[in-house]
């Protein structure tokens, strides 16, 4: 049976990049139960992790405005296939680019590195380092330069610039990955502006979260980018949230959980949005779906009779989707201060539970 098994039920779901709260159904499942029990771990698996890697992201671009964001982070994420969602959740969320090299054969997002410490070690000295990888990556070349001490070698980048120019080879930046970053930062923008060369941009890594990204652009530290590892791709501080696949509806009849601490909402749903004047948002209504309410249906078609519906957005429209999405947050929430989303349970949905638990017998 399982081998002749396809999916053949509908799939409502909210758009890649929107943002949402607690208590709010984000996708759903209208199946037979055997199908739509079958897909329950891989679904939860993928989605779940994917949005808490989105998340993260979201908070570090809105802690470092106008930067350039890198995901680094594979070697330190739970697996391959991990490190690669992650480069797609991070992009889809804003972030330009990843080291993950699959990931821009997969889905197409840039991907963008620097020379490897081991590079420079190779050699007795880091000025034929320097030479001989630029001449490999003749276009925007990016020099790793703390290997030894970050300041000298900003000093041999700013010697080395203008004779590689000669040979058609631009070093767009140099990339401090440990120490102080901010201080390093400024004594090397000084190097490289008396040296003439402003157009060498800063490029920082090493152990970043959003709030290291804050603080460093706070202090107007003089960096362009940075790269994101450990952080992001294993979401440090909030690796899980509290996700679940649960039975809402079965043979036409609201069902649902009254366990302690875990009781579930019965019925099929939809859930609005509304939107202050300056269209923020305002608060979420989560109802039955055919209930009356205020504001903008956030669930949306994307599989009928198992098959997809045309026209879903591609990662590029999503990702647009998601930077429109986080400027609807409220200043609060952009500003990581604390704020509690109004989400509000329909009537509707409030009188289908009650009328269940009524009805639910407990021999």
């Amino acid at each position: 049976m399982l081998a002749a098994l396809r999916f053949t039920g509908d799939v409502d779901a909210m758009p890649e990049g929107t943002i949402f709260f607690h208590d709010e159904p984000i996708v759903q499942v209208t199946a037979p139960l055997p199908e739509a029990q079958l897909i329950e771990t891989r679904l939860i698996n993928l989605i779940h992790f994917q949005t808490v890697i989105a998340s993260k992201a979201a908070r570090m671009i809105l802690a470092a405005p106008g930067k350039q964001l890198i995901d680094f982070g594979l070697r330190r994420a739970h697996g391959g296939e991990a490190g690669l969602l992650a480069a797609r959740a991070s992009y889809l969320a804003g972030f330009d680019g990843t080291a993950t090299v699959l990931a821009h054969r997969e889905f197409g997002i840039p991907i963008s590195g620097t020379m490897a410490h081991s590079f420079v070690q190779a050699h007795d000295d880091e000025e034929t380092a320097f030479v001989r990888f630029a001449r490999t990556r003749p276009q925007a070349v990016t020099l790793l330069i703390d290997t030894y001490d970050t300041e000298h070698a900003a000093a041999i980048v700013a010697r080395l610039a203008p004779r590689l120019a000669k040979e058609g080879i631009t070093v767009a930046a140099v990339r401090i990955d440990s120490g102080d970053l901010g201080a390093h930062a400024r004594r090397v923008r000084d190097i490289l502006n008396a040296a003439g060369q402003q157009a060498i941009r800063i490029f920082a890594s090493g152990g970043l979260d959003e709030d290291a990204l804050a603080a460093l652009c706070a202090s107007n530290a003089p960096i362009d980018g940075f790269g994101i590892g450990t952080s992001l791709a294993t979401a440090a501080d909030a690796p899980a949230l509290d996700c679940a696949y649960k039975l809402q509806e079965y043979a036409g009849r609201g069902r649902r959980k009254r366990s302690e601490g875990k009781a579930t909402w019965p019925g099929r749903k939809q859930v609005y949005r509304r939107t202050a004047d300056d269209g923020r948002i305002a608060g979420d209504t989560v109802a039955l779906v055919g209930e009356a309410s205020d504001g903008e249906p956030l669930l949306r078609p994307v599989m009928r009779g198992g098959r997809r519906v045309p026209g879903l957005p591609s990662l590029a429209e999503a990702r647009a989707f998601a930077a429109k999405s986080l400027a609807t947050l409220p200043p609060a929430l952009q500003a990581f201060q604390p704020w509690v989303p109004p989400v509000e349970i329909s009537q509707g949905i409030q009188d289908l539970a009650s009328a269940i638990d009524r009805e639910t017998r407990i021999s």
